[in-house]
Order: structure tokens, then C-alpha cells, then sequence
């Protein structure tokens, strides 16, 4: 059964690896979140209703019409939470799944997260978060922020429960401000949507002298199988939900993103011991899981 299990993790990582035609490097690949959700992932996969595309029809989604015909009054809000700075980086360590992009420049507000509108958003954001809950396959949302000179680094993010949709609000209208899934690129312009599989490597820069603003949501991944979705719906509303992250003290704090705080205080270990060897690093690592992994395959 041990080796079952093991085989299950191997050709599913495979599948994830050579998924896309841009790739990790082969070390990074094994230690990447995406082998670790990769049996998850694969089942997603195999029952999904949509095609294996970095880009999906928006068409495909007739419910998102409603934030399309809305996304002047969704951009005044957005607009003006810019100028009170309520877009912004976490100050602490409570938003495990974002904590990355902040270091080069990207920012956001919550509005949602696999559950009801933030308290905060509800009040400082009353239309869109209203538009938002009439469309219940829209299971997280936030406000996201890109400064001229910003970039999100490659990366998948890790669950395929989902698929993403970027609506341009505050937009540099420029080329030179995409996003790249795949090897394929997008550029944002204001009211106009974009859905893409984030479960493919992808990147984002703005090489533009403006600031770029959308509204970023997490849509339910279509399947056509009554136990893939109970599945789905099961770890969106238990582990996905956990790692819900505050914009206020009046919003909620998932338990990943309280652990977190604690985990970091590891990572930023990690990191020093990278800085000074990058053999070092990666040495633990391999000594760590592959401990873990021996142990485990032991009678």
C-alpha cells in the first residue's frame, strides 16, 4: 500500500511537471507545493469540464457578465481604497499565501475568502461585495495591486479547485504590464476580464510608469462528476478556507495563516542558511523529507 501511495505521487508529479511547456527545474519541481497537491490536483484534472489551457473562455462564465456590466462602480471603490491605502501589504505575518508577492510590491484588500464578505470589505466596499455574493461559484475575491517596476516571480498556486479571474479596473493600458501563463501573454485593460488555470506556471510585471488595479477572483473549477465536486467543495471550505487573512482586526484570521506566524520564524532560518549556502539549503532539505519519506516506506 506504502508504495501504492508513493507510485500515485510520482506519476501525478510527472503529469504536473510536464503539464504546461514552461517547467520548474527538476530539483524544484520535487520540492515545489505542486508535487505535494500534485494526486489532489491530477483528480481536478481528470474530471474537469473545462480544456488543459493556460487561457479559458470568459465567455464560458455567463454569471461573471455581472461584474463586467458593474466594473465602474466595482473601480470607484477599488479607486478609493487605493487613496486611503487600504490596499496594502499584510504588517504581520498572517497572509501565508500572498506573504511572498509582497516584497515586490504587490498589494491587496480581501474581500472574500471561500466564505462571506470580510467585515471590513462589507463596509468599505458595500456594492461590490453585495455583486459578489450573488454569484456563488465566486468562492474568493480581493483587490490587487501592482506598482510600476512590481513583479510576481513564477509560481503555481496550489490547489486546482479553482480557476482565476483578473477584471481590469485601474489599468496602465500598456503591453508592457502583463502577466504570462504558460509562455502565453495578457495585458490588462480597464473593464475588460480575463480567466486563466493559475495550476500553470505563470509570472506578472509592470514595466509601465502606472499603477495597475484589478479585481482577482477564485472561481469554482466546473466537474462533471458529483464526487469531484463534493471533494472540492470539501477542501475549499477546510483547508482553503483556513487560510483566510484579515485586511483589519475586525476580520476573521484562518488557522494556516495563525500557525504561520510561528512557521516563518523557520523559513526565515532557512533563508539565512541560502544565503550563505545554497548547498547547505538544499542538503537539509533533502536530509529532512527524505528522512521522513524512509521512515515512513519502514516496516
Amino acid at each position: 500500500m506504502k508504495l501504492l501511495i508513493v507510485a500515485i505521487f510520482v506519476i501525478s508529479t510527472v503529469y504536473v511537471h510536464y503539464r504546461g511547456r514552461v517547467r520548474l527545474r527538476f530539483w524544484r519541481q520535487l520540492t515545489d507545493h505542486s508535487s505535494f497537491m500534485a494526486p489532489i490536483n491530477c483528480f481536478m484534472y481528470l474530471f474537469s469540464r473545462l480544456p488543459a489551457k493556460p487561457y479559458l473562455p470568459v465567455s464560458g462564465f455567463p454569471e461573471l457578465k455581472l461584474l463586467q456590466d458593474n466594473w465602474e462602480k466595482i473601480r470607484d471603490e477599488a479607486y478609493k481604497l487605493a487613496e486611503a491605502g487600504e490596499i496594502k501589504k499584510s504588517d504581520k505575518y498572517n497572509d501565508a499565501g500572498f506573504n511572498s508577492f509582497f516584497k515586490t510590491g504587490w498589494t491587496r484588500f480581501h474581500l472574500k475568502w471561500y466564505g462571506d464578505a470580510h467585515p471590513s470589505a462589507r463596509e468599505l466596499c458595500p456594492v461590490t461585495t453585495e455583486l459578489l455574493q450573488r454569484i456563488p461559484n465566486v468562492k474568493a475575491a480581493m483587490f490587487a495591486a501592482l506598482p510600476p517596476g512590481g513583479r510576481l516571480v513564477t509560481h503555481r498556486d496550489p490547489f486546482a479547485g479553482s480557476v482565476r479571474y483578473h477584471l481590469g479596473l485601474v489599468t496602465p493600458n500598456d503591453d508592457r504590464c502583463f502577466i504570462d501563463v504558460d509562455g502565453e501573454r495578457y495585458s490588462w485593460r480597464d473593464g475588460q476580464g480575463v480567466i486563466f488555470d493559475e495550476t500553470y506556471l505563470h509570472y506578472a510585471e509592470n514595466q509601465s510608469d502606472k499603477m495597475r488595479i484589478i479585481l482577482f477572483c477564485d472561481i469554482e473549477r466546473p466537474l462533471n462528476n458529483p464526487i469531484a465536486r463534493a471533494l472540492n467543495r470539501f477542501i475549499s471550505h477546510t483547508l482553503i478556507r483556513a487560510a483566510a487573512a484579515p485586511n483589519s482586526d475586525t476580520d476573521k484570521t484562518g488557522g494556516i495563516n495563525k500557525a504561520f506566524a510561528y512557521v516563518q520564524k523557520v523559513r526565515l532560518l532557512g533563508k539565512r542558511i541560502k544565503a550563505r549556502s545554497r548547498f547547505a539549503y538544499y542538503g537539509i532539505q533533502w536530509v529532512v523529507f527524505g528522512g521522513l519519506l524512509l521512515w515512513w516506506l519502514m516496516p
